[in-house]
């Protein structure tokens, strides 16, 4: 196995263990703030809190690792572009990774406090409570848009390389359009979970292919080398 092969290998794997890690953080905290009590949720369920962020920071370490990845496979194609790349999704978004992570761990302590505290300062710790779980939500929206900024940029740099085939490079620039959009209502708004959708499909069928077929060869090969790109 060349370098190339492996490196869409673990890119491969890397996407599927990021999002298996995301889908089990929100089954593990399922209906958490969802009750009258959420404090008291909570508190009588802290180590789903715990797993939940657990879960949430395997997610983004998993994700912040594919950028770094590839690179030096796509600096190749256009540096700054590339570069951008690994801000956007490796660094901010692992920014707003470790701060849903940190408000799952911080409301896990809050609602113990909550619960141990007399009734003159338990409405103190449900202030706090509430204000980190609705944290979450702009969180959550920034973290939308930043990543569909690093994903354009990717994608963009995948279509022009032929790294992998154009129908699904092409696939994941529309996907984007719908990250991006639930990113910006969720800021003045509600959380479209619908719109991720396309683009979460397309990056695990990504992830499959690059793990099944890899990079395309001939994008690979020097300037002078290369062959057309099949679409």
């Amino acid at each position: 196995m060349n370098a190339y092969r492996r490196t869409a290998t673990i890119v491969g794997l890397l996407y599927i263990i990021g999002t298996v890690a995301g889908v089990l953080s929100k089954v593990v905290t399922a209906g958490l703030l969802d009750a009258p009590d959420h404090l008291g949720a909570v508190a009588t369920h802290a180590s789903r809190a715990q797993w939940g962020a657990l879960f949430t920071l395997v997610m983004g370490v998993a994700l912040a690792m594919v950028p770094a990845m590839v690179f030096p496979i796509l600096r190749r194609q256009n540096e700054a572009l590339a570069v951008g790349y690994v801000i956007f999704r490796g660094a901010l978004e692992t920014m707003t990774y470790v701060g849903v992570a940190m408000c799952w761990l911080l409301l896990a302590v809050d609602a113990r406090q909550y619960v141990d505290a007399g009734a003159d300062v338990a409405a103190q710790f449900s202030g706090i409570g509430t204000l980190l779980a609705k944290a979450m939500d702009p969180t959550v929206a920034i973290q939308d848009i930043v990543v569909s900024v690093g994903a354009l940029m990717f994608y963009a740099l995948l279509y022009r390389a032929g790294l992998v085939p154009r129908w699904l490079s092409g696939w994941g620039i529309v996907g984007v359009i719908g990250y991006l959009t639930a990113g910006l209502i969720a800021v003045f708004s509600t959380h479209l979970v619908i719109l991720l959708m396309p683009l979460a499909v397309q990056e695990m069928v990504m992830a499959v292919w690059l793990i099944a077929r890899g990079f395309t060869p001939g994008a690979l090969a020097p300037e002078s080398d290369r062959q057309p790109v099949a679409v």
